[in-house]
């Protein structure tokens, strides 16, 4: 039998709303490309990117989330088997920053208790707009995204 061409696989989601920009951070980082304007995803779409951290293969599946409201309930099956979540905001959109908590109830719905959660404010290098503070965002990270398993309340923030 031949062996796995990687030692670990691990589950990740991309959830925000629509047009934060989570295709963008996805094909940036699993195939090193930039493009200005991508097309919105419909439903759901995933990458894999093979790493080696500590010399172990690991596979990330990468799945990217429609943010539109109609798609929800077709993304809410793949929250099962998460082992991390990326939560993406514009920095530019109040409005999308205020929807974060809006995602964290969906989490806590669909998702393993046990996941790994991630706030990430996108778009920074956008000129314009409303900002939302580092402050307000480090705020919202502790309070909607407390520490769970191993780190537990005693990891640094």
């Amino acid at each position: 039998m031949a062996a796995r061409p990687y030692d670990m696989q691990i589950k990740l989601m991309l959830i925000g709303d629509q047009a934060v920009g989570k295709t963008s951070l996805l094909v940036g980082y699993a195939d090193d490309d930039f493009n200005e304007s991508m097309l919105s995803t419909i439903g759901i779409d995933f990458k894999i990117k093979t790493i080696e951290i500590r010399n172990k293969r690991i596979k990330l599946q990468i799945w990217d989330t429609a943010g539109q409201e109609r798609f929800r309930t077709i993304t809410q099956a793949y929250y099962r088997g998460a082992m991390g979540i990326l939560l993406i905001y514009d920095v530019t959109s109040p409005k999308t920053f205020a929807n974060v908590k809006n995602w964290v109830r969906n989490i806590e719905g669909f998702a393993p208790q046990t996941v790994n959660k991630i706030l990430v404010g996108n778009k920074s290098d956008v000129e314009g707009g409303t900002r939302v503070e580092t402050r307000q965002a480090r705020e919202l990270a502790a309070e909607a995204l407390p520490l769970t398993g191993p780190l537990g309340a005693a990891a640094p923030r």
